[in-house]
């Protein structure tokens, strides 16, 4: 079942990073592997699909996690640069 949420914080040094569910829930933690698009880090905010995987002995972690494009922090991007011009 995919899920939706907002990249709560990533770590580039250490290819790890949490992201907060949309229907709420505690934050889930990723690993850079985890990333579908190669070469593109994620930003505060940014809004991903992806699913849940069990590890550790039963914690939750996201997988397969994928950007969604036009998302709301996108589209105000793009509203701010055409406004300047």
């Amino acid at each position: 079942m995919t899920h939706y949420g907002k990249i709560k914080s990533y770590d580039s040094s250490s290819g790890t990073g949490s992201i907060t569910p949309e229907n709420g829930g505690d934050a889930l933690r990723f690993k850079k592997k985890d990333l579908q698009q190669e070469g593109q880090m994620p930003k505060v905010d940014q809004r991903y699909s992806y699913d849940t995987s069990e590890v550790d002995g039963g914690k939750k972690s996201a997988v397969n996690l994928q950007h969604q494009q036009g998302d709301v922090s996108n589209a105000q991007e793009n509203q701010a640069s055409q406004q300047q011009g």
